[in-house]
């Protein structure tokens, strides 16, 4: 093995200085003379590790995402998945002792629908002795704040979670944090595979988007208040000034967080005239660009939040179909109003600048984005698998259940034809049995007839419809829904959801009479 190799392999492992310079310089790993043109003359082989004694313990090398797992209990889950089950364990709300503990007192929060979930920060211990006069007062320790072990940004326990569950626990996820009117993902990464999942299956409508970056204006905090009513301010998404908001994120660099703005019709407090779907972009865009092209191409209107105007201007020369807006603050010590005036000039995008200066407070500049949002229209297109990004329905078991919900769905045209002709049965014949086990319950029609004959008589007719129920054939549709529903596996609980799902799309447009 070239020590060469064994150099790079330890500089990308963060391996200390000293111990790269010893192999890179070590007479013993290269004898080389001018006849071997400088091949080595001997195969070397090196093992690293701690010593324990006369013991040499294996280094172990761990990436971002299995430390945070490890810190989070949830290593095991990564790769068995959690799953919905029911079990004896009852849900209460209690504060995080550890960090440990944090993610499950988060999910547990979650499906409370306790909009105070992501308040994941661990609760310090109070002694309740008091401090003795010989104590000393540690300033550096109240000036170095708490330790960076004891706290979490919240998009880390949240992507930390939907790494570690199934399709099913990822819709009622999104369920709960939609419920308690936070941002859900739509792009998830995974720091591992340097690749992002569309969370298609977990949210099933996506409307539209509006798409930033990060920097001395808080993006994410600029986006609640343009949601929010000036009477009524909600966090839906996190951002810096939010509890545990400012701590480095690890592993949810790149994800994109998706929400909703649903007018009610009233002119006086809506914000917008129609509905609006809002994706908010987490992290550095230039290291995420899969993410920025997918919103590009999926936006109405993109607004890009940045300070150095001349690391944006590669970025914003990809054709996009969206209108896009440049937003930057003008206060911050990296911005060039030379690079700016550039960038309009060649992109054309006189119309399309928006500056935070100092004379423009928060709530004029909130009132300005809200303005540029109304003027465009809502449109989105399917473009992810064009820009290499995973959808999480694209496994073989979602898309035959798909196909196998479709097939019976797909024939519902008239829901009263529907159940006569595939119903057999129900309709008619139970109707009517249904009627005779009633009089035959509360006679009402025995007239002068003797009690015990009439109801004699009752059975003999549903003798009658018990019979043309037994002589009835199974319907096509109903044929293929025992089959699909005999089959084991997670197949057969894909199938339950999306039938789930197609009858509520086909309620929504007709709802059959009581």
């Amino acid at each position: 093995m070239p020590h060469t190799w064994i150099t790079e392999c330890l500089e990308l492992y963060n391996i200390n200085r000293a111990l790269r310079a010893f192999i890179s310089n070590s007479t013993k790993l290269r004898k080389t003379t001018p006849e071997t043109n400088g091949k080595p003359l001997a195969q070397v082989t090196i093992k690293c590790g701690i010593y324990q004694g006369d013991t040499l313990s294996p280094l172990l090398f761990w990436t971002c995402l299995e430390r945070l797992l490890e810190d989070l209990g949830l290593e095991q889950q990564y790769k068995d998945k959690l799953s919905l089950s029911i079990d004896e364990k009852s849900i209460t709300d209690t504060s995080a002792g550890s960090v440990r503990k944090m993610a499950w007192n988060f999910l547990t929060r979650l499906m409370m629908v306790n909009v105070k979930a992501r308040n994941v920060k661990v609760k310090a211990s109070h002694s309740c002795d008091v401090a003795s006069e010989e104590t000393r007062f540690n300033i550096d320790a109240l000036l170095a704040g708490p330790t960076s072990g004891s706290i979490l940004n919240p998009l880390d326990i949240i992507t930390a979670f939907f790494l570690c569950s199934d399709g099913f626990v990822r819709q009622e996820l999104t369920l709960k944090m939609s419920m308690c009117e936070f941002a859900v993902p739509l792009l998830l990464p995974n720091p591992d595979t340097k690749q992002c999942t569309m969370m298609l299956w977990a949210l099933r409508d996506i409307v539209k988007k509006y798409r930033p970056k990060s920097l001395s204006l808080s993006k994410s905090e600029i986006l609640n208040k343009v949601l929010s009513s000036p009477q009524q301010y909600h966090d839906t998404f996190v951002h810096r000034n939010l509890e545990c908001g400012d701590c480095p994120r690890k592993i949810s660099d790149g994800i994109v967080e998706i929400s909703w703005y649903l007018p009610c019709e009233n002119k006086n407090t809506d914000i917008f005239s129609e509905p609006v779907t809002v994706a908010n972009l987490c992290g550095n865009s230039e290291s995420s660009i899969p993410q920025f092209l997918f919103l590009c191409e999926t936006s109405c209107a993109v607004f890009v939040f940045c300070d150095e105007v001349d690391k944006t201007y590669s970025m914003l020369h990809h054709k996009s179909k969206a209108s896009v807006f440049l937003v930057s603050n003008s206060e911050s010590k990296k911005f060039k109003a030379e690079d700016l005036k550039r960038l309009a000039t060649d992109l054309k995008m006189y119309n399309n600048i928006m500056i935070k200066s100092q004379s423009v407070n928060d709530a004029d500049f909130v009132t300005m984005l809200q303005g540029k949002i109304r003027s465009v229209i809502d449109k989105m297109a399917d473009v992810a698998r064009n820009l290499g990004i995973r959808v999480d329905e694209d496994c073989p078991e979602c898309q035959n259940a798909k196909k196998n919900a479709d097939a019976i769905t797909s024939e519902i045209h008239d829901t009263f034809e529907y159940k006569e002709t595939q119903f057999l049965l129900q309709g008619q014949i139970w109707k009517e049995l249904t009627s005779l086990e009633k009089e035959e319950c509360r006679p009402q029609n025995d007239g002068s007839k003797n009690i015990k004959e009439y109801k004699n008589l009752l059975q003999e007719q549903k003798q009658i419809l018990r019979q043309k129920q037994i002589s009835s054939t199974i319907s096509k549709s109903m044929s293929r829904f025992v089959i699909v529903i005999s089959s084991c596996g997670i197949e057969r609980c894909y199938f339950l959801k999306w039938m789930r799902l197609n009858l509520d799309n086909l309620s929504q447009k007709k709802l059959s009479g009581l």
